[in-house]
């Protein structure tokens, strides 16, 4: 199973910062040391033609010169760098690779990623480019040049912040269904409308989740038919995050990925997964329960290879 990377552009952040950067080379090194059916792959750049497939060229630009308007700069947290562009640019890059690999061998994933705050003209809460919206329209901009398919593609995002951009840039567009569960009072507090919508109370514990996840899936299935996955898989409605607010066990969230999977299992669809937030007290903590995210993937690589063996 492929894992795409670009922790090696590291953020120059200042002293102080509340992002936890360091985060993404502890789970490539996890990850090497104790799955070793995940091979890493290092991310490549997605191109100003695949970005402009979602973004403005004023902004496209704007990231790559480092001229953004203070106040839009601000807005996305980071303050600007070489290598903040360059790591925007490669982390599109690894959940598009994931996503060609994911069609072609049921699952691969990007060890960042998930950057669903993100609009078409302007990034925020962390998220500089919109990975999952640039993937999606790229997937299907090459299935309908390669084979003439009309992909249709269901973004399941689980992250406990609502993914107001993907849901602003697929707003009127019905080949992508955007399924958002996320802590209802939250960040961000202005919510754009998914197509489904699931905002949970602050204290929510693994039962009431594990059933509205069910629920939410249920609906999806009525309502929609996907050919591929996006899995937004955040950390953060685990109980050791500091922004999180929900209280899932570290058993709740191995139980929500396996619903996920299952799901997508049943219908044989390809899953491209993105790790999204993650802020716990302890950053292992949300190392930890991105491994089992991981192993759950893992297995799910393993009954694709051997359905097609």
């Amino acid at each position: 199973m492929h894992a795409y990377y670009a922790d090696h552009f590291v953020l120059p952040l200042p002293e102080g910062h509340r992002f936890p950067m360091h985060k993404y080379s502890r789970l490539r090194d996890r990850l090497s040391q104790e799955l070793p059916g995940v091979r890493m792959c290092e991310a490549p750049a997605t191109s100003d033609g695949e970005l402009a497939l979602v973004h403005t060229p004023g902004y496209i630009q704007g990231v790559a010169t480092g001229s953004l308007d203070a106040a839009v700069q601000r807005e996305i947290g980071f303050p600007w760098s070489a290598a903040m562009a360059e790591r925007a640019r490669r982390s599109v890059g690894a959940t598009i690779a994931a996503a060609r690999d994911a069609l072609a061998q049921g699952v691969a994933g990007n060890l960042a990623g998930g950057t669903h705050h993100a609009y078409a003209d302007k990034g925020g809460g962390f998220c500089v480019f919109n990975d999952i919206a640039v993937t999606a329209r790229l997937m299907q901009a090459e299935a309908w040049r390669q084979q003439r398919q009309a992909l249709q593609v269901a973004v399941i995002d689980l992250d406990v912040h609502q993914g107001n951009g993907t849901a602003h840039i697929f707003a009127n567009d019905p080949t992508v269904f955007t399924l958002s569960m996320h802590g209802e009072k939250n960040f961000p507090f202005r919510k754009a409308a998914s197509d489904l919508d699931v905002g949970l109370p602050d204290g929510c514990t693994d039962g009431p989740y594990l059933e509205a996840l069910h629920q939410a899936l249920q609906a999806l299935q009525d309502r929609f038919d996907p050919q591929l996955i996006i899995y937004l898989a955040g950390a953060d409605p685990h109980e050791g995050d500091r922004l999180g607010r929900l209280k899932l066990s570290a058993d709740g969230m191995q139980a929500r990925d396996r619903m996920v999977m299952d799901w997508a299992w049943q219908r044989r669809l390809p899953v491209v997964l993105c790790m999204g937030g993650g802020y716990g007290h302890d950053i292992e903590t949300t190392v930890q329960v991105q491994m089992q995210t991981w192993d759950v993937a893992l297995s799910y690589w393993q009954r694709w290879h051997n359905l097609v063996r």
